[in-house]
């Protein structure tokens, strides 16, 4: 079979590899990348699809979709992996929303209470409308989040 997309890392690009194999640097999928892409180097070793995919334990298509975006986009792109352009859910709060939160958090808890719990801000931010329902998980890791 004839190989479509031929992979000729440059130098550098082979040293970028290298150096994330040795640093073990970025995620676990980088350094998969990293290792098929300098096993599938015509220049290097020059292993086979079906040699390279026993060897990382993936499928044959998963190089082949690799060499192809290394030779349609680019290097960073093959090794990095492509971002997401929205993330996977819509935050619950934005901005406005986030800051009454806070400002709730910061003021004076109601009647009874001797300080604000999460169950109680999301309770408090229904009964003002700010959402429909929020759970106190929500409330809670967006409060992390601001610090």
């Amino acid at each position: 079979m004839i190989k479509k997309y031929i992979v000729r890392l440059s130098d550098e690009e082979r040293q970028a590899c290298t150096d994330v194999l040795k640093n073990l640097k970025g995620t676990s999928q980088k350094v998969r990348r990293a290792q098929i892409l300098l096993k599938a180097d015509a220049d290097g070793p020059g292993w086979t699809d079906a040699r390279i995919a026993e060897a990382f334990n993936c499928r044959v298509q998963t190089i082949e979709n690799l060499r192809k975006r290394l030779d349609t986009e680019s290097f960073e792109l093959a090794l990095e992996g492509q971002k997401r352009q929205t993330p996977p859910r819509q935050p619950l709060l934005a901005g406005e929303q986030e800051a009454k939160l806070i400002a709730m958090r910061l003021g004076k808890p109601p009647a009874g209470y001797g300080r604000w719990t999460l169950r109680l801000l999301a309770d408090e931010l229904v009964a003002l409308e700010v959402v429909d329902s929020i759970s106190h998980e929500t409330v809670r890791q967006t409060l992390k989040k601001t610090g």
